[in-house]
């Protein structure tokens, strides 16, 4: 049995807590949060002890993982010590996304976790879907032939001004975590950026909203990323489109839609979202985090834990260079 915590308590907190609590090998059995009512209104909600501060928690329950869930700003700048300090008690971790808006810290919290030997995860969800699976299954056996390109999209309404890189640094994680799933490490970005006006009121506006990014991967495909917090909340969108030599694939809205067309002749294969399962949103966080739980408690080699610290440090090296790539209106190489 994994006797879990969870560090941070609003939504994506009570997300984790709830994914864990659903598992048969998993107990939730303490939850922290630095705001106490967030903490201790949890708390009944899975049969855990509320906690205040992560020493407190630390030194009054027998713990064996965490999920880090705090937010701080550019939603990662508060994960860096809850982790280092839970990494340093000897606890396995699985922190939210993005891992850090510091690539410094990405780079420390990945070197602690080697120097404890612990399991180290990023809550990069958005892969743990049955299409996605199936789609990767395709690119393993051949059946798009050999990858040449692939197109990622992903907008959504989101009106945060907090900084000038909230956007990318926030919600591409998942984006390009799917692009690396799909086609593998990033060697080299090119990167444009742009506010969109009215986004603060009579104010300039702060965040570079909208985001089109070139990508070179390491194995010679090429490809795109459009991104936007700029659509109306009703008109969200995730596509992922992977090209080959023999056919490429469309995953729509991230578990919605997956289709294959051939090159060479014109029979599609078509799968919806209810031939897998009545997936929604939240599942995908069941989904990831269950995972997450099989994987340790069986026990496998650190190196095979999907989703790892260390991928999600990769992405973010993608991302800054792309900030890197527009500041110097250059091609930027990423440095992991």
């Amino acid at each position: 049995m994994l006797r879990v915590g969870v560090i941070g308590m609003r939504g994506i907190g009570n997300n984790h807590a709830a994914a864990y609590h659903k598992h048969p090998k998993a107990e939730v059995v303490a939850v922290c949060d630095i705001v106490a009512e967030r903490a201790d209104s949890s708390a009944p909600l899975y049969g855990a002890k509320s906690f205040h501060s992560v020493p407190e928690m630390l030194a009054n329950v027998e713990l064996d993982s965490v999920s880090v869930c705090s937010g701080g700003f550019e939603n990662g700048g508060d994960h860096f010590e809850p982790v280092m300090q839970c990494l340093e008690a000897g606890l396995h971790v699985l922190c939210e996304k993005p891992l850090s808006n510091s690539i410094d810290c990405c780079r420390q919290m990945n070197a602690k976790a080697d120097e404890k030997g612990l399991y180290f995860g990023t809550n990069l969800n958005h892969r743990f879907v049955p299409p996605a699976a199936r789609a990767k299954k395709w690119i393993e056996e051949g059946k798009l032939g050999q990858l040449l390109l692939m197109n990622m999209t992903m907008w959504i309404g989101n009106p945060a001004e907090t900084s000038p890189w909230f956007h990318i640094r926030a919600l591409h994680p998942h984006s390009l975590d799917i692009m690396r799933f799909f086609c593998g490490d990033v060697k080299r970005v090119h990167a444009f950026f742009n506010k969109a006006p009215g986004r603060s009121g009579d104010k300039p506006s702060v965040c570079w909203s909208n985001a089109q990014v070139n990508l070179e991967f390491a194995n010679g495909v090429v490809g795109h990323l459009t991104g936007s917090y700029d659509t109306n909340p009703e008109h969200n969108l995730e596509r992922a489109e992977v090209m080959g030599t023999e056919g490429r694939f469309v995953l729509d809205d991230c578990f919605q839609d997956l289709i294959f067309y051939p090159r060479r002749g014109d029979e599609l294969t078509h799968i919806r979202r209810s031939v897998f399962s009545n997936l929604n949103f939240g599942g995908t966080f069941d989904n990831r985090i269950h995972r997450w739980i099989d994987q340790v408690t069986a026990g496998v080699p650190r190196d095979e834990i999907e989703a790892s610290g260390l991928e999600g440090y990769k992405v973010q090296a993608i991302i800054e260079a792309a900030i890197q790539s527009f500041e110097g209106s250059c091609v930027a190489e990423v440095e992991v």
